[in-house]
């Protein structure tokens, strides 16, 4: 499965009174695991960015002259998220955007909704977390990726964030890939380490668990098939 977690920043909130992207950041998450690959460009809106929103996420009008506009990027960006899940938190505004910037374009391309199925992580949310702040820093806060300077929202420290706020929302974990599918890559070089530094010690004893023990991993497993809507892969093995 290929998702495509992505942020955006923008000159105001409302592409309707003609404000545009000046920021998209994208990850891409293959089987869950985060691949290295992202996309990443600032981008000249030709117009002014609001105090208000320069206030929120830092960047300038001056910062952005240089900076290519979204036509000069769009086939790359189409490229890259085309086919893909997008993993968005509040995917109406940045999908809205997107929207808006293809069609100034011009070139008869379909909406996102059309290139791209969209899984909108507040709406998850706030299904698991009713009553409660589900904004991406209460969520951050409450998942443990708050461990960054966050002065300034961007896109991209933004799509991070959510990227591990999403695999741990949903049971997952990031950052522990040790094996790659390149028998040449970092990854295998890793697995490789660690099984030379296993080699020669003495075997380690196998413990078995009681019967509390057995208790609170049941326990454990019923609250993870729940919050990934029974799709807990341990609980299926279980089962089985």
């Amino acid at each position: 499965m290929r998702q495509v977690v992505l942020d955006t920043e923008t000159t105001g909130l409302d592409p309707g009174q003609g404000h545009r992207l000046i920021e998209v950041g994208c990850l891409e998450l293959v089987n869950r695991r985060l691949t290295g690959r992202v996309f990443h460009h600032y981008v000249n809106p030709q117009r002014e960015i609001e105090a208000e929103a320069i206030a929120v996420h830092g960047i300038t009008n001056e910062s952005l002259v240089d900076k290519p506009v979204f036509s000069a990027i769009a086939d790359e960006f189409m490229d890259f998220v085309r086919g893909a899940e997008l993993v968005i938190h509040n995917a109406p505004f940045d999908i809205g955007f997107l929207n808006n910037e293809i069609r100034l374009l011009g070139r008869g391309w379909p909406p996102m909704t059309e290139v791209c199925s969209v899984l909108d992580t507040l709406v998850m949310a706030r299904g698991k977390h009713p009553g409660q702040k589900n904004n991406l820093d209460a969520l951050a806060r409450r998942y443990g990726a708050d461990q960054r300077d966050r002065t300034y929202h961007g896109a991209l420290l933004d799509a991070e964030i959510l990227a591990e706020v999403y695999l741990a929302m949903t049971g997952g974990q990031v950052g522990l890939a040790l094996g790659s599918d390149d028998s040449q890559g970092e990854g295998s070089q890793r697995a490789e380490g660690i099984r030379r530094l296993a080699a020669g010690r003495m075997p380690l004893p196998v413990i078995r668990a009681d019967a509390h023990e057995l208790e609170r991993h049941e326990t454990r497993l019923l609250a993870l098939d729940k919050s990934a809507g029974g799709q807990c892969l341990w609980r299926q093995l279980d089962l089985g």
